[in-house]
């Protein structure tokens, strides 16, 4: 297997319409290519910079999730700490975690950071939502959001061998009419999420969130967004 390694955003582009696979990590393809066979051609974009980018607003696909920072969110901080064990972190990617994994334990911090993808295909860069990178595996390239007012993220304890654990994300915007709370979670494999304004406090913001996919939850696992929430808009920057 040849491992190609462009350098700009147009090299990478040379590379897909070459046929070439891309690898990210390898934390999650090694062992089906080991089982099925590896390809003629692999591409990393580690260093290519749009993909290596960590900067207000802007995170690259190709980022180790270790080196992810104080210069990114807390929510998306948190998630990116609470992937795996220290060598996983060392080696995945944020396009393998988004994209690549069945557990996309980064994707709720995206969600309520309402962020963007900008996605690369062998025609180009282009930006769309991540609804779109998800149903279309698209290769991710960056993504980019506006900064929260706040934010916070939390994974329950999970039990070995069992379900995923619980996991809730929220971040507060700050918008045209007044305050917002963005609130998403992983329950199991599935990720639902829900907005509301939150100028009057957290109850009439949970109140509307039950409106939301969020409001299906279990009554345990409601009780965690309730608290999550409460705590979030608690917080100093928020009053």
């Amino acid at each position: 297997m040849l491992l190609r390694l462009p350098e700009s955003v147009s090299e990478a582009q040379e590379c897909m319409a070459q046929g070439a696979v891309p690898v990210g990590g390898a934390t999650l393809v090694w062992a089906g290519w080991q089982r099925d066979g590896f390809p003629e051609q692999a591409m990393s974009l580690r260093n290519v910079p749009e993909a290596t980018a960590i900067a207000p607003g802007t995170l690259g696909g190709a980022v180790v999730l270790n080196r992810i920072d104080e210069r990114v969110p807390e929510v998306l901080r948190e998630a990116a700490a609470s992937v795996g064990t220290g060598a996983v972190r060392r080696a995945g990617t944020v396009g393998g975690n988004l994209v690549g994994s069945t557990l996309r334990c980064l994707l709720p911090a995206a969600l309520v950071l309402d962020a963007r993808a900008t996605v690369l295909e062998p025609e180009g860069a282009r930006e769309t939502d991540l609804a779109e990178v998800l149903a279309k595996q698209h290769l991710l390239l960056s993504l980019h959001w506006s900064d929260p007012v706040t934010s916070a993220y939390r994974k329950l304890a999970g039990e070995a061998g069992g379900p995923p654990p619980f996991v809730v994300a929220g971040a507060v915007h700050r918008g045209g009419e007044g305050l917002c709370l963005r609130l998403a979670v992983r329950d199991g494999y599935e990720v639902l999420a829900g907005t509301a304004g939150c100028d009057a406090g957290p109850e009439e913001a949970l109140t509307a969130l039950r409106d939301t996919a969020v409001g299906t939850l279990n009554d345990d696992h409601w009780e965690v967004v309730r608290q999550h929430a409460t705590d979030l808009l608690a917080r100093p920057a928020v009053r």
